[in-house]
């Protein structure tokens, strides 16, 4: 393989060798069964109650659920989805002058995941942007499609405002006042990975991503809805979580199982190709500031359950977090007591 990224106009007729998963590690697409009562919750619901009881169900249960009526605008989201295509669409010598595999960097276009660090690389690339604030990142994103700034701009300011309501609500869910997270986690970062999955030539034998959970506090993601690829594991079993109409797909993140004493599971997720069509999704994550100290919330360590994890900022989480395999055991692992 010549070029460094897979949205280089070439279609592959066999995987190239890099890609292709030691049989133990292979998606066994055939095992793989629908997810069918994913939790949907409809945040337009007069009744908060009922809302914050629904939440807490999902966050035990699965570790994610779905959003409807969530205040993000179709036109946001519609555009978001259109400009991300039409970015990777550029010519591929345009992309590459953003081109990076180094994590630190607040603007880049990369591929699989970590390459300098990983075995086997996975097929996708993407475009990771940080986000908030806005006036210090925008200059710095990609100017082409030239509409790209202000559409993703409008898109981060409306997810942001969702995040918080989230953040809310699962405050409440865990029987804590309603600024608890929000005033745990500190002024809050805001990253967005734009990913782009190519047809591959033998999705059996490689991952979009392979199964993991997220470092950050919240993750909210708009899917394909023409192409379905999410996975997420449930009592032993990976199942497939197929794309909702005006929804998204809402995960919770290690620091909000760390934070909930265990309580909420960050859920294992994994992202899947296909033959035929190339998929998108775009994954906008909420993060606690750097030095945000991250532990069970006191009154979830009483009666008697202790704390599961020790205290740790952020910073330090994070930087483990990319130091490793992304399909390592469980990051959490390393901060228990």
């Amino acid at each position: 393989m010549d070029t460094k990224v897979l949205s280089s106009g070439i279609r592959y007729s066999n995987l190239p060798e890099s890609y292709v998963r030691p049989e133990s590690e292979r998606p066994r697409l055939s095992e793989v069964s629908q997810c069918d009562n994913v939790p949907v919750i409809d945040l337009g619901c007069d009744d908060r109650s009922h809302i914050v009881q629904q939440v807490a169900l999902a966050c035990i249960n699965y570790g994610f659920f779905q959003v409807i009526n969530h205040g993000v605008s179709k036109e946001a989201v519609e555009r978001m989805l259109q400009v991300a295509h039409d970015f990777f669409g550029l010519p591929v010598e345009e992309k590459m002058k953003l081109y990076s595999d180094d994590p630190s960097k607040t603007m880049r276009l990369s591929t699989s995941f970590n390459v300098k660090k990983e075995k086997v690389h996975n097929w996708r690339d993407y475009l990771r942007l940080h986000c908030y604030p806005l006036h210090k990142y925008v200059p710095e994103w990609p100017s082409n499609p030239p509409s790209f700034k202000q559409i993703v701009s409008d898109y981060c300011v409306q997810v942001r405002e969702l995040g918080y309501r989230l953040h809310e609500l699962i405050s409440e869910s865990l029987g804590l006042e309603k600024d608890y997270i929000k005033k745990v986690l500190g002024e809050q970062g805001q990253h967005m990975a734009v990913n782009y999955y190519p047809p591959c030539p033998e999705p059996e034998l490689t991952y979009g991503l392979p199964g993991h959970t997220d470092p950050n506090a919240l993750t909210i993601l708009l899917q394909d809805l023409q192409v379905a690829g999410l996975q997420v594991l449930k009592d032993g079993k990976w199942l497939a979580v197929n794309p909702q109409p005006n929804a998204f797909v809402i995960n919770i993140g290690d620091q909000l199982q760390a934070l909930s004493n265990g309580t909420y599971k960050s859920v294992w997720h994994r992202a899947i190709v296909n033959t035929d069509m190339p998929r998108m999704s775009v994954a906008s994550f909420l993060c606690p500031y750097d030095h945000a100290l991250i532990s069970p919330a006191k009154p979830l360590t009483q009666h008697g359950c202790g704390a599961v994890y020790r205290d740790f900022t952020y910073a330090e989480y994070y930087s483990k977090f990319w130091g490793r395999n992304l399909d390592q055991e469980h990051c959490l692992e390393l901060f228990k007591n």
